[in-house]
């Protein structure tokens, strides 16, 4: 092994401070407890107010669609669905239009839980955009976007 194979502490804080992965799965992990802690009275994590959000249409969607929304592979977006209809909040049902396929929908129980859930993300949203004082949020959502 030559020395140049060896990971020196400046190459550690190179990475630390110019790695986008690094940069956005630390946001994403301190985004995401903060509005866990926000969300916990209505007895919602960050990722079930996403996932509720996401099924809240005029139709009900497939779950492939859900999927490719979220960025999520179908299994663990079934997981994630699981203890959101034993909660009685979502319903998994055949597609009339291909047996094969499932739709999925929110309940009535499941859309009054995400109207009570939707002042809280607005307050904490409004919040975090307070945060990013010389960063456009527009800006940074788009890039973001590009990037999902």
């Amino acid at each position: 092994m030559s020395k140049n194979d060896n990971a020196s502490f400046d190459t550690t804080l190179h990475v630390y401070e110019h790695c986008l992965c690094f940069a956005a799965q630390r946001a994403a992990r301190a985004l995401a407890r903060r509005f866990d802690e926000a969300l916990r009275p209505v007895g919602l994590t960050s990722g079930q107010f996403s996932l509720l959000t996401s099924l809240n249409r005029a139709e009900p969607p497939s779950i492939g669609s859900v999927a490719a929304l979220l960025v999520m592979d179908r299994t663990t977006l079934t997981a994630n669905l699981k203890p959101l209809e034993r909660r009685g909040l979502v319903t998994i049902g055949v597609d009339p239009a291909d047996r094969r396929g499932r739709r999925l929908t929110l309940t009535g129980a499941g859309r009054r839980l995400l109207r009570s859930a939707l002042p809280i993300w607005r307050r904490t949203h409004a919040e975090i955009e307070e945060r990013l004082i010389q960063t456009d949020a527009k800006v940074l959502r788009t890039g973001l976007r590009a990037l999902a």
